[in-house]
């Protein structure tokens, strides 16, 4: 309960990983405003509830919680009616007139009424069928670069790959297609090549279900080009994630090393073929960024990372270290990659924005002291970037490039280490992340704010991947293109291209964006922002035609009606604003106000004459407004029961109940949408997964197609304007997915993992 009472305040949802942790002083005060709110809940109902024969029956049930035994009663008015009943109405405005069945539909014990439809007689006998249609990964947009580090490479196949939440991309850059491996149950963290420029190794965090099982970490090997799993590395093994993986190379690849993200860092050593640990020792209490092994000597291995750079020797089955000892150089404060030359000679960039090069040679004993011999020296220091360096890169012929952060630029340099040529990708990019040699001549580029570049220093940079770079919550499909528009927390509105699977045009405001609408024609959108205000955009110049407040608290709704007259704008501040539309889309004057939602306004839907409005609200009620009579509440919501929705994306509603599951957090379910033609429902999570029912699915327990892909919270879901597409947006993994809906049942069974596929290639296959 308290539980519940607690997420009612919050409109957005965290990593389920990180839910559990609530500070005390916190708890007490979300747990004495959300009582204070309950209190009030009952003043307000107290009336009604005084009137109630059935009143200790109701109390009695708001203490429980739902199971599947009452997750979904009849009201105790109809078990002396027969089963096939007809719904019929009854006197207006008289709740007891009513003759119809109701269902009562229970979130954390409290109930919801919901009222059977006239066209259905028999709400017993309904069965409820999974969708014939099902869906399959068509595209993935984004990149994680902001955190992550050695993560784009080229494959010899000519694809890019690369990862973002729980997907590994293979995108062919000449031809632009994706395929996706896709066995993954958490956010991949690294990965790295095997010498065969074949084979993938590619490690993932911890994470726990939704019902609080934790989720191991291991590491995948996996051939990139059939998508077959080789081997399952370390479950059981890893605490908390993987953070960094290596192929050897002297040996062709027959060891892998790696390092978890537990506080000691473990560092681990794994034969390739038989899937068996080899070695293991702790590492360090410092953050570790990589690890690799001496191209020349697979019994060399170094790590490096806070303040450290480790050479480590491989025998017998064990793990010895020797720290680099940085002498009369500055020792900064992290050393964040690191490259081996072809002359054996290992090169550091570091956060002073220098190149150290270290080598064996014989040590300054006066400056180092006694065995100085016996350890890595640092022979040479070039100054190369302002601000870090935040990568490596060593070419075949042997010059270097080098990334820098805080300058964003990339330099070459010769085998000497004298700078050739350099240039700098634009700011919106960010900072150099990785780099990948094409041919020598042409890079690929991983920036800080999730883009990947393709360029050249004679031609510059262009973007062939982009994504968000903080949490996703608004995402709109245009009403007759092939067009969605998407906003978060990082102040961008992106609108992107499903076919051509690219980014149109992003504009940045000055407020981060919720939520948004197209109107009818297309023509223009709104994006309702974080501060209460709201504006309009030209889609074709970009520019902002009109611009409004209402309120000072969060918008998380905006819809048009059918016809684009009205646009309704739901507020955290309780109420839903209507404007009348003219000119287009382009000019707004406020019509009224629906006042009567005791909690912030979470969905809301028109109906299909534009007359009436249907509305969420986050202590779980169900409200309708009729607009066209001036905006007043329907009291009487059984009068409502047979009226057609021209969207729905409300959550609660009686065709939507079954998306459910028994004992749901009334946050459980963060959107869902049904699509045009009316056959399916479309759900978002809080368990990182996307599913798809039929429509209507008025029952518990409705059976369902689940999809995996999401490293966080799912927060909005859409069809596009054909259904041929569904659109899912993650929260922190700051992720896109484009789902095709196949149609008359082909595919994979529903419940599976995710499984993707391109135009080109088929989904990953099992080991």
């Amino acid at each position: 309960m308290v539980v519940a009472y607690r997420k009612i305040l919050s409109r957005h949802r965290i990593h389920r990983k990180h839910r559990i942790h609530v500070e005390t002083h916190t708890f007490i005060v979300h747990l004495s405003a959300c009582v204070c709110m309950s209190l009030r809940k009952v003043r307000r109902n107290s009336e009604k509830l005084a009137k109630d024969p059935q009143e200790k029956t109701k109390k009695r049930l708001d203490k429980k919680a739902a199971s599947s035994a009452n997750l979904l009663t009849r009201s105790p008015s109809l078990e002396s009616r027969t089963k096939d009943l007809i719904a019929s109405a009854g006197s207006p405005g008289s709740r007891r007139g009513t003759q119809g069945q109701s269902i009562k539909m229970f979130i954390r014990g409290r109930p919801i009424t919901m009222y059977v439809p006239s066209n259905i007689q028999n709400y017993d006998d309904l069965r409820m069928e999974p969708p014939v249609e099902k869906l399959e990964l068509d595209w993935v947009y984004g990149y994680r670069g902001r955190d992550c580090r050695a993560n784009l490479y080229l494959l010899a196949s000519g694809e890019a790959v690369y990862f973002i939440a729980c997907v590994v991309v293979l995108y062919h850059i000449n031809n632009r297609t994706q395929r996706h491996y896709s066995k993954h149950t958490d956010c991949v963290r690294c990965l790295t090549i095997h010498p065969d420029k074949v084979r993938v190794a590619s490690g993932q965090t911890a994470g726990v279900d939704k019902d609080g099982k934790p989720l191991q970490p291991y590491v995948h090997i996996w051939d990139s080009s059939t998508l077959i799993t080789l081997q399952q590395i370390g479950l059981g093994t890893f605490e908390r994630g993987v953070g960094s993986v290596a192929f050897s190379f002297a040996d062709s690849g027959a060891f892998l090393c790696v390092i978890d993200d537990s506080n000691e860092h473990m560092l681990s050593v794994w034969d390739c073929a038989k899937g068996t640990k080899h070695a293991e020792v702790k590492s360090t209490n410092e953050a570790v960024f990589t690890v690799e092994f001496n191209p020349n000597d697979s019994t060399n291995i170094i790590t490096c990372g806070k303040s450290h750079v480790y050479f480590w020797t491989l025998s017998a089955g064990s793990l010895t270290k020797k720290q680099g000892i940085f002498g009369k150089y500055k020792k900064p404060k992290f050393i964040q990659c690191f490259v081996f030359s072809l002359t054996g000679d290992v090169l550091t960039g570091d956060s002073e924005g220098n190149i150290l090069t270290w080598g064996k040679s014989p040590g300054d004993v006066k400056t180092l002291g006694k065995g100085a011999k016996e350890t890595f020296q640092i022979m040479r220091q070039t100054r190369a970037h302002d601000g870090s360096v935040f990568t490596l890169c060593m070419l075949q012929g042997g010059a270097l490039l080098s990334g820098g952060g805080k300058d964003r630029k990339i330099i070459r340099w010769s085998a000497d280490l004298a700078p050739e040529r350099e240039c700098e990708i634009p700011e919106k990019f960010g900072a150099v992340r990785c780099i990948a040699d094409v041919d020598g001549e042409e890079l690929l580029v991983g920036t800080t704010r999730n883009a990947i570049l393709r360029g050249t220093f004679s031609d510059g940079f262009v973007a062939i991947v982009q994504g968000h770079v903080d949490e996703m919550w608004g995402l709109a499909t245009h009403p007759s293109q092939d067009v969605f528009l998407t906003c978060g927390h990082d102040r961008l509105v992106c609108v992107w291209n499903t076919e051509e699977h690219k980014l149109d045009w992003c504009t940045t405001l000055e407020e981060y964006g919720l939520c948004a609408d197209f109107c009818p024609n297309g023509a223009v959108v709104s994006v309702g922002l974080s501060t209460g205000r709201w504006l309009v955009l030209d889609l074709q110049t970009k520019d902002i035609v009109s611009d409004y407040t209402d309120g000072n608290e969060q918008l998380s709704v905006m819809r048009y009606s059918t016809d684009g007259s009205f646009l309704a704008v739901g507020s955290h501040d309780n109420f839903i604003y209507i404007y009348n539309v003219t000119e287009s889309g382009r000019r707004y004057s406020r019509y009224g106000k629906c006042n009567g939602h005791s909690s912030f306004i979470t969905h809301l839907d028109w109906s299909k004459d534009g007359k009436y409005i249907m509305s969420n609200s986050g202590d779980y009620e169900i409200l309708y407004w009729d607009i066209a009579g001036g905006c007043k509440l329907l009291r009487n919501r059984y009068e409502s029961k047979d009226r057609e929705w021209a969207s729905y994306t409300c959550v609660l509603g009686f065709h939507v109940m079954g998306v459910w599951l028994e004992g749901s957090d009334g946050t459980d379910i963060n959107a869902l949408c049904r699509s045009h033609n009316e056959r399916m429902v479309a759900v978002a999570d809080d368990f990182c997964k996307v599913h798809l029912f039929q429509y209507p699915c008025p029952k518990p327990k409705a059976p369902n197609h689940s999809y995996e892909g999401h490293g966080s919270h799912v927060t909005n879901v859409r069809f596009t304007h054909c259904d041929s597409h569904v659109l899912s947006m993650g929260g922190k993994d700051t992720c896109i997915l484009q789902w095709r809906v196949k149609r008359g049942g082909t595919g994979d069974s529903g419940g599976d993992r995710l499984h993707s596929s391109s135009s080109t290639s088929t989904s990953s296959p099992e080991p």
